[in-house]
């Protein structure tokens, strides 16, 4: 989704602003689109899930205390990464009955803005619940700027790369939350995100989707990604059920690395613009 507003700030940058939003931190990402190349990046992790109106406070607090992201921007994007989301077929999208792909499965509220994105080439729509109170501020701080889902980012990414024919499965980790992403000949087979709390729930949802789509543990590959390591809990108990383990290397993101993290780690934000 864009939104859209004439600004007469002249922007003294070529910079990219790219900023992730979950309930449970933020990332701020400035690069030059030249040489694909980080200029600035901050990520605050919070103790705990909060709301968009202390979310609000958060950005307000860690723009003041950066200048560089007070400065005009060419291009500004909004990344939310959030639990509240639905596929749709593009086909069968009916913009007018957005709430409704997302009340059987999701909590929401009668005055949730609704929003989506579409991936035209595989016939997929991203439909979701933004932030209005921090969309308003963007569009008061920069005027015209994009805003996605994180599963939307990740689609995009993955599906404009991957051309593997047998079934494929990727991992993309955040704190407390996952994302399950299945392939095969290079179309959708799952997307879907689970909230967890210890590596047990997390290999319990993970050998349940494989269950589900007649996978075996034993020989499809797991691709890995975001916040995890080899030396996590998480990876070591994925290794005692799932055989075929690797991490996402740096041929699905244009901007190889964040100071001293590894390719596969921070991969909504790389792939965001």
């Amino acid at each position: 989704m864009i939104l859209q507003k004439t600004n007469n700030i002249q922007n003294t940058l070529n910079n990219r602003l790219s900023v992730q939003v979950s309930l449970n931190g933020l990332s701020f990402l400035v690069t030059n689109p030249e040489s694909e190349t980080p200029v600035f990046f901050i990520e605050k992790a919070l103790d705990r899930s909060t709301t968009p109106e202390e979310l609000l406070m958060d950005i307000e607090a860690t723009m003041f205390k950066n200048d560089i992201l007070n400065e005009a921007f060419a291009e500004v994007a909004v990344v939310y990464s959030t639990p509240v989301y639905s596929l749709v077929p593009t086909s069968l999208f009916d913009e007018t009955k957005a709430s409704e792909y997302l009340k059987f499965n999701s909590k929401i509220l009668a005055n949730d803005y609704m929003a989506h994105d579409v991936i035209e080439e595989h016939d997929i729509t991203v439909v979701y619940v933004p932030f209005m109170n921090i969309n308003n501020f963007f569009f008061d701080k920069y005027g015209s700027f994009s805003y996605y889902h994180s599963i939307t980012i990740m689609l995009k990414a993955i599906l404009e790369k991957e051309k593997y024919s047998l079934p494929k499965m990727y991992l993309h980790f955040q704190k407390n939350t996952f994302d399950c992403i299945v392939l095969k000949n290079g179309e959708l087979q799952l997307c879907n995100s689970y909230t967890y709390k210890t590596p047990e729930d997390f290999i319990y949802y993970t050998l349940f989707c494989m269950e589900q789509l007649h996978l075996d543990p034993e020989n499809i590959p797991v691709i890995l990604c975001g916040e995890i390591e080899k030396e996590d809990d998480n990876f070591k108990i994925a290794y005692t059920y799932i055989r075929n383990l690797e991490f996402m290397d740096s041929n699905f993101t244009s901007i190889k690395n964040l100071g001293n993290d590894r390719p596969h780690n921070h991969f909504i934000l790389k792939n965001t613009l």
